[in-house]
Formats: C-alpha cells, structure tokens, sequence
C-alpha cells in the first residue's frame, strides 16, 4: 500500500489500484462522482461511513491533480 497523501492510498489489490480513502474501498473518484451528482457530505458520510476529514482528504487529492495538469494548446 502506498500513501499519496495524507488518508489518501493506493492498493494494487482495491479497486484496481485507484487512490482510495484510507481504510475504506471508496474510491477518490466515487467520492468527487457523488458530490457533483447532488449527494450531501452529510449523505456521503451516512451510506459510506466515511469522516469529513476523508470527504476532504478526497477533495484536496482531487484539487492537487487538477493542479497538476498541463494542458497544452496547439494553435
């Protein structure tokens, strides 16, 4: 297992070796998915068992990669 930030981890045998919240088999994916798709954090953290801290652990991996990202405009 692998940590990639803090509650954040990879595990090749989970979900295929997507970050995941650590502890858990929810995926950062599945976490930004139901959130854009209208689920409250509340809702979230009821049907997941999951903590604020992982729901914003999830968002803050998700802001870092799209911060990350290069996209390069060719004219």
């Amino acid at each position: 297992m692998l940590q990639l930030a803090p509650r954040i981890v990879v595990d090749p045998t989970i979900r295929f070796g997507k970050p995941i919240i650590q502890g858990t088999r929810i995926s950062v994916a599945q976490v930004l998915a139901k959130l854009a798709g209208g689920m409250t954090m509340d809702e979230l953290m009821q049907e997941y068992e999951l903590s604020q801290a992982d729901i914003r652990a999830a968002l803050h991996y998700a802001s870092i990669k799209v911060d990350e990202e290069e996209i390069l405009v060719h004219a």
